[in-house]
Formats: structure tokens, sequence, C-alpha cells
């Protein structure tokens, strides 16, 4: 399937990683990892710093599914609220995840100072708007409850959201803990540098077609019928992850974004905030390094990439009517804009670890729109677990995890 289409800002921006190496006879790993998107990259670079041996393979080119196509903004809140979350799940579990998150962020920003792998990784504000009389019922719930836990947040009024944000809107929370990157520029940066520190292996264009476990590891068949045999297998490919999961447990969403060409410094808004509202579909916005605008959303349920692909045009001038009545004096012109298609589960809550107790076949699963915050706490779990210990987080982000 096409998990996106259009042009995606960030092929445009980087230099492709233009590498041909499909896997042609058979091979033994340690641990095969199933996709080099950003998190098949967090993945392979938390085992290469623990020494475990591993290697990448991928059905496309280097870097070129999801992670193309997302918007890369990273924030401690899940697409549920933390106030609706406790409703989901366990209050421990809700709270723990939103904790994760916040970790999580700075998790990330140290991965690429120590690798220096230039992601564009820049820390900004985030500011939730409220959208409506109902969205500022909501902000009040969320204040209350980040503040009772002790999660950063600060409530804006109309006022105070004039002077911070220069929005005319009714209230909003802030924080200044987020950050924003270009996950396609940090996923090949991260496998480049540990083809050349550790000799990780990339196969593109090697389709996985099965995967046959025993009780000491794994066999994966491709679809020209090559074996490749390892001790444990990582999937980390997505909402694709499907075809290996013995049930569903998530549904697919298609979303839109588009961008705006560059502009004066001086004309972008204040902060350069990630910018979100509690309407459902929400709008999202951010800006670039280069001085462009993103806008995205206009989420709905996907049926297929035809379908999705044909509302691409009037998604457009929907996105740009909304920017333009929160930023009238902003001159939006689009400059490329793009659909792709993403997962989101149940209680909003990404699944990591073995699906049962025990089993060699792990997943590496950010589904929802902080997907990159939850790759990276993936990553480390999944290589915590690969080393034979424990690690408390599968309780929050487990299969097994307890619900409501």
């Amino acid at each position: 399937m096409d998990l996106h289409s259009g042009l995606p800002f960030w092929v445009i921006k980087n230099e492709f990683f233009n590498l041909y190496n499909p896997l042609r006879k058979n091979y033994k790993v340690d641990v095969a990892i199933i996709g080099s998107g950003i998190t098949g990259s967090l993945v392979a670079h938390e085992l290469c710093e623990a020494g475990i041996e591993c290697a990448i393979f991928d059905k496309r080119t280097i870097g070129t599914g999801s992670s193309a196509a997302s918007t890369a903004q990273l924030q401690y809140e899940i697409d549920v609220p933390l106030s609706e979350l406790v409703k989901k799940v366990p209050e421990k579990i809700a709270i723990d995840a939103y904790f994760n998150c916040l970790q999580s962020i700075t998790d990330i920003e140290n991965v690429f100072k120590k690798t220096q792998v230039d992601a564009d990784f820049v820390r900004v504000p985030t500011v939730l708007l409220a959208s409506d009389k109902k969205g500022v019922e909501l902000l009040d719930r969320e204040y209350e409850i980040r503040t009772e836990v002790g999660l950063p947040v600060n409530y804006l009024d109309a006022k105070q959201l004039k002077e911070y944000q220069n929005i005319d809107g009714i209230a909003a929370l802030q924080n200044d803990t987020s950050a924003m990157m270009d996950a396609y520029k940090g996923a090949i940066g991260l496998l480049q540098y540990h083809q050349k520190k550790h000799d990780l292996k990339l196969f593109t264009h090697t389709k996985i077609e099965q995967i046959q476990e025993s009780k000491n590891g794994c066999e994966l068949t491709t679809e020209h019928r090559h074996k490749i045999s390892c001790k444990h297998v990582i999937v980390a490919s997505g909402f694709e992850a499907g075809q290996f999961l013995p049930k569903k447990v998530m549904d697919l969403l298609s979303t839109y974004a588009i961008i705006s060409q560059p502009m004066d410094e001086k004309k972008i808004w204040p902060h350069k905030s990630l910018i979100w509202e509690t309407a459902e579909p929400y709008l999202y916005m951010r800006t670039t390094t280069d001085n462009r605008l993103i806008v995205g959303g206009e989420d709905e349920e996907f049926y297929n990439p035809e379908k999705r692909d044909e509302l691409l045009r009037d998604k457009i001038k929907i996105l740009e009517r909304k920017f333009k009545n929160l930023y009238p004096d902003i001159d939006f012109i689009t400059e490329m804009a793009w659909c792709g298609t993403f997962s989101a589960t149940a209680d909003g809550l990404p699944y990591m670890g073995p699906y049962k107790k025990g089993d060699r076949k792990l997943f590496a699963l950010g589904y929802g729109g902080n997907g990159i915050t939850f790759s990276m706490i993936a990553a480390q779990v999944l290589t915590t677990i690969i080393l034979g210990k424990k690690d408390e987080r599968l309780t929050t982000f487990g299969f097994d995890r307890p619900s409501k």
C-alpha cells in the first residue's frame, strides 16, 4: 500500500538515501528489524549502542514509508487527553504514559546530541487551543489533573493567549517542553551513523512475507523465498505490522498536511510554538528551520489510498481556511501538500513488546499522534527485553495492559 501521496516536504528538502540492496541469499543475524523509518532507526540505535548485532529490512527505499510524511511534533500530550485517558485505563498507567512521553522528548534530543546527527531537532513550546466552550471545559479538566500530578502546564485566558501567541481565542494550555524535528532526516542520519560505527547492515526492497517462531529464535521468509535466521525479530513497520499480529489492534486514519513557501521570520507566529486545538478532527501547526509553516489535520477514517488521495485538493482549501481564521494577517501560500495514512488505538497508547509473554517476535508500534516519542520508548524497552531484563514500562504499553 502507498503510505502517502502528494509531495511530502521532507523528501524534497533532504538528500535522498539512494540505497538499493535487496537480500539475495539466506542471512543470519541476532536481531532482524523490519522497517527503516524513524522507529526502526531508533530501535537500531539502541541495539547497536547496547552491543547487539542487528540488521534492517525494508520493502521500500530507506525511510520512504510513513516517516517521509510525518510532521514530527514531539509533545508529552497524547491524542487522548489525560482527563479522558484515566477513564480508559487505570490512573497509574495513564499518568505513567504521560510522564514517559515527557521523558522521551529529552531522550530523543540526547540521541541526536550523542550521535551528532542533525535531525533539525528544535525545542519549542506547545499551545493547545480551546476550539469552543466544550473545549474550555476540557482544558479546565486537563489543567486540574496535570497540575495535580505534576506535569508542566500553564493556563492562558483570552487576554494572555493574545499576548503570548497573538491568537484571538477563548483559552489555551501552554508548556515549554515540546520539540519539532525532521523525522526522515533523523532516520537516515541514524542509520548512516551506525553503518559507519557498527557496520549496521541495511537491506532494501526486501519484503518479509512470513515469520516463523521457535523456542530459540525466528525464521523470516522473504517474497523471493530467502530465509533470515535470528534470535529475535522486531516489527517496526507501523500499521503494516498488522500482517504479523494475531488480531487487529488499531484503526486506520487518513491525514493531510500543507506547507507554505518560506517567509520572513518576523512574519511567523510568536515563539514558533506547536499549535493544536481541542476540536475533532483537530488542526495542528508548526514551523520549520527554513521558516515555512506546516498546517495539518482534517483526519478521517481510512478506506483506501484512492479515496484518501481524492480528498487532498478539498482538504488543502479547508486547512488554508482554518489557518486564516487563526492568523488572518499571515500570508500563507501553499507550496506543497500531501496526505498519509496512520494508525490509532482505542486508548491512544502504543503497543510494544511481545504479543504473548516469551515470544521472540517483538513489536515497536508507535501508533497515534505521538509516534516518534512512543518509538523512542519502544526502542529502549525492546533493547531491555533482548538483554534479558525486566522493564516496568511494559505494564503501561504492553499488549496485555489493563483497561476499563
